[in-house]
């Protein structure tokens, strides 16, 4: 926790850069990187629920944008794109009660139901992932009083990548040629499964949403028939043969040779892959999860893989989380399990800076912020 002085210290430093990092931005035009920044985080960010986050009338304090670490170049791109806002980096949790009381705005990185109840002026909560389930029952959250903001849509490309990085390594049994070239032998033939192809197969998004889409476009690239489900009435985009509802997913389960979870986690998708569900799922099939560990039930899952109905899993999430070292999924020949990490890529993070820094221009010129996370829905 950092010390009092060296806290006010430390802010006081990066307000004074903030300021002539404001002055300079007066003289300068925006620049080439700041429209394509822009431009990305229009193409990105979702309208649906658009809201602005208003300051309240009666409140005479600048708004203020309470923020975990940034990095010099970034603090002087969020000056100059929302010059009327007070922006603190630098925080921790923990120091950021010492602003939360006087604030008058927003905030990101931070965010926990303490820091909640010491900022009754707070309007705008940018979180920094996708899924904010964890964040749902938080009264002000939950009532619709404070805007809430996610990244959705952001992590789509470099988790669609890494999905099929898995399924890929799994279908084509690279795992048994990799322990080959480790051993330092050529060798042909593999204990596993023989490799299958995957054009012509058909895959399912469970979820057409951010993710989802870039995950059914890719599918569509590699010469796959791709079908999708999804919970609201948006048309499907061309590349998806077959759109149908949440309610129709044993339907669409039989068809499938690949079923890629991309739902977010809510009180009706926990658990949504139990043993019915897998049951449902074509004999010989694959099953991927980016989305979050809850919606599949580990037993049920392990029991379709010893069974030999389902052919493989592709798993980045996983319940329990982290994945304890004894745990016996790790030793399923045809499971491949990554740590929660699929959305990692330099990619990603250029996505959500800019998404960061359009909501935070928005914020200070009083327009609808983006992503904006309906507390009903839970996404």
């Amino acid at each position: 926790m950092v010390s009092e002085c060296n806290f006010l210290r430390m802010a006081g430093l990066l307000l004074a850069a903030l300021g002539s990092a404001c002055r300079a931005a007066d003289s300068v035009p925006k620049s080439e990187a700041t429209s394509a920044a822009q431009s990305l985080a229009l193409e990105i960010g979702s309208t649906r629920n658009a809201r602005v986050a208003r300051l309240p009338s009666a409140s005479a304090e600048q708004a203020t944008f309470l923020a975990g670490p940034l990095d010099p170049e970034e603090l002087v791109e969020l000056a100059r794109a929302a010059p009327a806002v007070r922006i603190i980096a630098g925080l921790t949790r923990e120091s950021a009660l010492q602003h939360a009381a006087a604030a008058h705005g927003a905030m990101a990185h931070l965010l926990s139901p303490v820091l909640l109840d010491q900022a009754p002026n707070l309007v705008w909560v940018q979180a920094m992932s996708a899924g904010v389930e964890q964040y749902m029952d938080l009264e002000p959250i939950a009532d619709g009083r404070v805007v809430f903001t996610n990244m959705r849509a952001v992590h789509g490309p470099a988790i669609a990548e890494h999905a099929f990085a898995m399924l890929l390594a799994l279908t084509r049994n690279l795992r048994a040629y990799s322990e080959s070239q480790t051993l330092g032998r050529w060798q042909r033939e593999s204990s596993g499964p023989e490799p299958i192809t995957l054009t012509g197969r058909t895959l399912l998004v469970v979820g057409l949403g951010g993710i989802g889409t870039e995950i059914a476009q890719r599918a569509h690239g590699l010469g796959m028939r791709v079908i999708a489900t999804r919970r609201s009435q948006t048309p499907a985009p061309a590349f998806v043969a077959r759109l149908g509802g949440a309610e129709e997913l044993l339907e669409f389960l039989a068809e499938a040779d690949v079923a890629a979870i991309c739902v977010p986690l809510t009180d009706q998708t926990r658990g949504l892959f139990d043993s019915r569900a897998f049951q449902a799922m074509k004999p010989g099939s694959y099953l991927v999860n980016i989305a979050r560990g809850e919606i599949v039930e580990t037993g049920a899952l392990m029991a379709a893989l010893d069974s030999g109905h389902l052919a493989g899993a592709c798993l980045d999430v996983t319940d329990p989380e982290p994945l304890p070292a004894d745990h016996p999924l790790w030793k399923y020949k045809n499971v491949l399990i990554t740590p929660h990490m699929a959305a990692s890529s330099q990619l990603t993070g250029e996505r959500r800076r800019a998404l960061l820094h359009e909501n935070l221009r928005r914020f200070g010129a009083g327009e609808p912020l983006l992503n904006v996370v309906d507390p009903k829905a839970g996404y």
